[in-house]
């Protein structure tokens, strides 16, 4: 890895999990990092903490909820107007649903958290990332995006629900966007890879009571470290092995193939073009 003096870097997710420990990670690394967060109390807590912890100054935050299109524009728009510049943009946000729930905005919330919010937050920040060029984007999916494939009839889980392949499908939108991105961002100097962090032991199963409290305790039980899980994240940020490779998925630092599914660079561009379509406005 290489330090990231200079750099700006920008974590979604970044106040508990793999997201902290990414976060902790490239400031280690000397990098200016935006945590994004929702609540602005544990947001600020954990700005100290980093502060405290690497001895560097040079850590902000911005408050957004990204389930919420409206607050995704906004955070964006905010970012633009006091950084200006984005040397890296990592994508952390992501959470298993138990319940099928709907956003004020009339989107599934596991769709709009895991996709289409990050979609549009990308999408908002490309300017910022091609000021700083060569740039880096950073999509954290998952290896449950081997187990499904996408119904474009039903891309919200209107007929039916399941918690565990509507979550394997968000993640395989992530490999599919990504892919498209990188085509579509290369003229800009700009990298777009995905990332799977392994099973962490973190508290990304949303859902209270009983049922939640023990898929959560499960994860924690035999699930990976947060730490573990940035390594790649932070490895993608800073380390000049990955700069100029785009369009890739990474496990464990290496490049992989992704499923057949995740490679149909067709079904890709339809996916963008049905975000495209959704975010408008």
């Amino acid at each position: 890895m290489s330090d990231l003096q200079g750099k700006t870097v920008l974590v979604t997710g970044a106040t508990a999990g793999i997201g902290r420990e990414t976060a902790l990670g490239v400031a280690k690394l000397g990098a200016h990092v935006v945590l994004v967060g929702r609540n602005p109390e544990k947001t600020q807590r954990v700005v100290d903490e980093l502060k405290a912890a690497t001895h560097n100054q040079n850590i902000d935050f911005l408050l957004a909820d990204l389930s919420l299109l409206s607050e995704v524009r906004k955070l964006a728009a905010e970012f633009l107007a006091r950084f200006g510049k984005l040397h890296v943009l990592i994508n952390n946000v992501g959470a298993i649903n138990l319940k099928r729930e709907v956003t004020h905005e009339g989107f599934e919330l596991t769709f709009v958290m895991n996709h289409l919010g990050l979609f549009l937050l990308t999408e908002l920040l490309l300017p910022a990332l091609q000021k700083a060029a060569p740039a880096r984007i950073i999509n954290l999916s998952s290896d449950a995006h081997r187990s499904t494939g996408l119904d474009f009839d039903d891309l919200q889980a209107e007929r039916s629900y399941s918690s565990f392949k509507v979550y394997s499908r968000s993640k395989l939108m992530n490999v599919l966007f990504t892919r498209e991105l990188a085509h579509r961002v290369a003229p800009l100097r700009i990298t777009a890879n995905a990332v799977h962090p392994g099973m962490v032991a973190s508290d990304f199963i949303n859902k209270p009571g009983v049922l939640g409290r023990i898929a959560n305790a499960f994860v924690g039980t035999f699930g990976l470290s947060p730490e573990a899980g940035a390594r790649t994240s932070v490895f993608l940020a800073s380390s000049p092995e990955v700069e100029g490779l785009t369009g890739r998925y990474f496990v464990k630092s290496k490049s992989v193939t992704p499923s057949r599914k995740a490679q149909d660079d067709a079904v890709g561009k339809r996916l963008w073009e049905v975000s495209e379509r959704l975010t408008r406005g």
